[in-house]
């Protein structure tokens, strides 16, 4: 072991994940129970649901992730936690715990911005594999369900915003677009799954470009799939009162298509943009969305083209996990930073601001 040796909780939103990671590092242990099906039916995530499922699993993930660690408690150097953004009540499920974790075992504790953790992530390695080495000074693009934002980075811990959503999270509008579509929740994989299939692309959705800022807005964008796709319902001779009438499979994917296009044109865009104006030597891509294929590709390819190397961890590190609490955590740790037993939730909390 490298040193210091976190065990990390993360219990934001609807995952709960603990991880044990070595020296902010290298993941020795992973879990994450997802709610996904436990929400699908209503279309999305229910907070006091949330929070009840985390009650209900967060002992059995400790378990497990003691169990592929291989290490005990007398290894432990700290207990790293989310205190914010993120739900209420999730939120402290996971603080509660860790806090009598720490206390029990007399170890140090550690609050984590959620967010972040979504940077961190990408100097995160898996067993047997080397960990990235992101360059600075550096353009850090996040993006999930409820968070998009561009932020410069010139050294550990330091940031600086460049821009962020005005309205809605790029997250959020995927899942709303996948309802419209009859996807289902989440949205994000859903759309990516059937855009995959589209054979035609003519469908062009609008980009609210909001002049030279590195601000992003998908408020309209969403407003706009509204009228696209109730125009394809009227095409197809749908009746515009049954929800349940479905539109093609073909019709689908082509409307995904081009909505996936136009939020990752506007998010490949300002990053390039971004990076080249602050003179970044990388790039970073985090947060749910990240996993998200054609984002991953088209945001690769242009910052090849410019001599960056971009920076994203594999999918399941972009979705909430432990182990990206145990990266920022072990960061914070380092710097000499301690969460009392008093630390609180805080659902509102920022990485940067102006």
């Amino acid at each position: 072991m490298s040193g210091p040796l976190l065990l990390a909780i993360e219990s934001s939103c609807d995952e709960t994940g603990i991880a044990i990671v070595d020296g902010g590092r290298r993941i020795v242990a992973n879990v994450v129970a997802s709610q996904v099906a436990l929400h699908a039916p209503m279309g999305g995530i229910v907070p006091e649901v949330a929070a009840r499922a985390h009650v209900r699993w967060i002992v059995p993930v400790l378990e497990a992730a003691w169990t592929d660690a291989g290490v005990d408690w007398r290894d432990i150097d700290g207990v790293a936690v989310t205190y914010g953004p993120g739900l209420a009540g999730s939120l402290l499920v996971g603080i509660n715990f860790a806090k009598a974790l720490a206390w029990s075992r007399g170890l140090p504790l550690v609050g984590v911005n959620h967010l972040e953790g979504h940077v961190y992530a990408a100097w995160l390695a898996d067993p047997g594999a080397d960990p990235a080495q992101p360059e600075f000074p550096l353009v850090a693009l996040v993006v999930s369900g409820g968070h998009t934002f561009l932020v410069e980075m010139r050294d550990h811990l330091t940031y600086r915003l460049l821009g962020t959503t005005v309205d809605d999270a790029a997250g959020e509008a995927f899942d709303k677009v996948g309802r419209l579509l009859g996807l289902g929740y989440p949205g994000g994989p859903a759309v990516q799954r059937a855009a995959a299939h589209a054979t035609r692309r003519d469908v062009a959705f609008p980009r609210a470009w909001l002049g030279d800022s590195y601000d992003m807005s998908f408020s309209g964008l969403k407003t706009a799939a509204r009228r696209i796709v109730e125009g394809a319902r009227a095409a197809e001779g749908l009746d515009a009162d049954d929800p349940l009438a479905a539109l093609s499979a073909a019709t689908v994917a082509e409307l995904a298509f081009g909505f996936q296009d136009a939020v990752v044109d506007v998010l490949v865009t300002k990053t390039i943009r971004a990076a080249v104006a602050t003179g970044a030597r990388s790039i970073v891509l985090g947060g749910g969305v990240a996993a998200n294929a054609e984002l991953r590709g088209r945001l690769a390819g242009q910052a090849a083209d410019r001599g960056l190397p971009l920076i994203v961890p594999r999918p399941g590190l972009c979705t909430d996990n432990g182990a990206m609490i145990g990266a920022a955590g072990a960061r914070r740790f380092a710097a000499g930073e301690r969460a009392g037993l008093d630390l609180d939730a805080r659902p509102s909390l920022r990485l940067a601001g102006r």
